[in-house]
């Protein structure tokens, strides 16, 4: 499985991106769940966020979804942190 996420805005305006191929990892069926239930609280179009706040784009294996702060999910947003950190 192919994770992206792609994170823009903020105060400063600089968009971050990172990915991480879960393929052959011991832990990837967590990786897996994670992705489907922020997967499937995600939107089709891209949220109105807040000012200064992130907006994200999540992309697994070819299914993009959008979320923004604060509006984020548990699993959302330890998906986010988990492939900023660990794609980087």
């Amino acid at each position: 499985m192919r994770i992206q996420v792609r994170r823009t805005g903020g105060f400063a305006g600089i968009e971050r991106h990172a990915e991480v191929d879960t393929s052959g990892r011991p832990d990837a069926h967590e990786w897996q769940a994670l992705a489907e239930k922020a997967l499937a609280a995600g939107r089709g179009v891209r949220p109105i966020g807040v000012p200064d706040g992130f907006s994200y784009e999540i992309t697994v294996d070819g299914k993009t979804v959008y979320a923004a702060d604060p509006r984020l999910t548990e699993e959302q947003r330890k998906l986010i942190s988990r492939v900023l950190k660990e794609g980087a």
